[in-house]
């Protein structure tokens, strides 16, 4: 029989090796009461969530996120509310704030994950459902996010923003900006999620949330300005996110103002969200624009083929529209991968002084917000397989010793794909390019897509 020290040590070295966890979702989730009740973080396939790693403790490696943003379907008010995640087997630090919700409200839920696959599961066996909650297509999971309710959310707030009935503000514009691109750019507007100026291999993923640890008993609370001042010594727990870089790092520092709504969790304090962002986007998208596209991880089908349908649902969940042959003319594998280097190079490149200015929102990513965008640009090239297509990596990177980048240059000359026509609409089961598919460990850490 194993020494218990060698059974201890056994149990570290599998906690450290998994890479993916379940979460627990409440039963009627989009309820005031299902918001309120704790969502529960442990191991897959019934492993717990000691042995697995899938701890709140464990937030850099293994944190689990989730956001709802409600629309009143009377009024168009909307609003936020981050429902909170415990370690499974542990208490809230604080008990969640039940939030008052609007007659009829529409609630949709996002979810985030900082390892590589985080599954749903119900309470009970109607949760999900009751929820609309999807974990991918099928069997194939996306991968670090999932979804409640995101089909009839955006529907609802699409239609109504189209009447008038629910009014989302214009991006805005910076004089801090130099515009770029030519036509194929956005001038000095302010960026959005579906801007190749900011997009990386897997846009419109993970949330804003922000969790509160206490580090000496692993019990968690909702970031909220009483907890702060009641909870001392807590630790903030976030969530790797493209959200999160456009709201708190690239609109800061380019003078640009986020689009909040109130959060029922702290007293209406203005908040930020994974479904608003999209919201601001639909209603300010660029030309050409940026939406999921079918050589994204998260979309992939089984064996790395491309799967329309999976690539489809997806965009249903974040608000955007099915593939077409329209939109293929710029998120086929192949347009996405041109668009990032001819849209994306030449507005780092010519913004260079003022992104320089920005804090990094990864220090082993880059030095700098500069950098740190950079590198992200550099590491999607090559994770999206853009040089399957017959483009040439537009960034050049010098890291330092820790392997972050400390400064970059860029190669901003056109670039014309050798093979733009994506799979046709609809179509699935089409093995892209070989490439470098990412495994193991979470591949967006804070917006690290070199975490493989």
């Amino acid at each position: 029989m194993a020494s218990p020290s060698a059974t201890s040590t056994a149990a570290v070295a599998a906690a450290v090796a998994n890479v993916n966890c379940d979460i627990v979702v409440p039963a009627d989730p989009l309820s005031a009461q299902g918001l309120a009740t704790p969502y529960q973080l442990t191991g897959p396939n019934g492993t717990s969530a000691a042995a697995s790693g899938c701890q709140m403790t464990n937030a850099a490696n293994l944190g689990a996120f989730v956001q709802a943003t409600i629309l009143d379907p009377a009024t168009g008010a909307l609003s936020v509310y981050n429902p909170l995640v415990v370690t499974q087997g542990i208490t809230p630090a604080v008990a969640p704030t039940v939030p008052t919700l609007p007659a009829n409200a529409i609630v949709t839920i996002d979810f985030g994950f900082n390892g590589t696959d985080l599954t749903q599961v119900g309470a009970t066996s109607t949760a999900l459902a009751q929820g609309s909650c999807v974990n991918g297509q099928g069997a194939s999971v996306f991968g670090q996010v999932s979804f409640c309710n995101g089909v009839n959310f955006f529907n609802t707030a699409l239609r109504m923003m189209r009447q008038g009935q629910l009014v989302v503000p214009a991006a805005g514009t910076s004089a801090k900006i130099v515009p770029t691109a030519g036509a194929l750019g956005t001038g000095t507007t302010c960026p959005t999620v579906r801007n190749f100026d900011m997009v990386d291999q897997d846009q419109s993923d993970n949330v804003t949330t922000v969790y509160l640890l206490n580090p000496a008993t692993g019990q968690t609370a909702q970031d909220s300005a009483a907890n702060e001042a009641n909870l001392t010594g807590s630790q903030k727990l976030l969530n790797g996110s493209d959200n999160a870089l456009i709201d708190d790092f690239l609109d800061p520092t380019l003078g640009c103002t986020t689009f909040t709504a109130p959060d029922l969790g702290n007293n209406n304090t203005p908040a930020t969200s994974q479904a608003l962002d999209e919201l601001l986007a639909a209603k300010n998208q660029p030309r050409v624009a940026a939406l999921v596209p079918q050589n994204d991880e998260m979309v992939l089908g089984a064996n790395g083929a491309v799967d329309a349908a999976k690539t489809n649902l997806y965009r249903a969940e974040v608000g955007q529209a099915p593939i077409s042959r329209q939109n293929n003319r710029n998120d086929s594998p192949g347009n996405y991968c041109r668009n990032l280097v001819n849209i994306q190079t030449p507005f780092l490149a010519a913004n260079q002084t003022v992104l320089a200015t920005g804090a990094t929102p990864v220090a082993a990513v880059g030095d700098n917000l500069l950098t740190f965008l950079a590198n992200r640009l550099n590491m999607s090239f090559t994770n999206l397989g853009c040089q399957n297509f017959g483009l040439t990596n537009p960034v050049t990177v010098v890291l330092n010793g820790n392997g972050a980048a400390m400064s970059a240059t860029f190669n901003t000359a056109p670039q014309t794909a050798t093979t733009t026509a994506g799979p046709g609409v609809g179509q699935t089961g089409t093995p892209l390019p070989r490439q470098h598919w990412r495994k193991g460990r979470g591949h967006h850490r804070w917006m690290d897509p070199s975490g493989m």
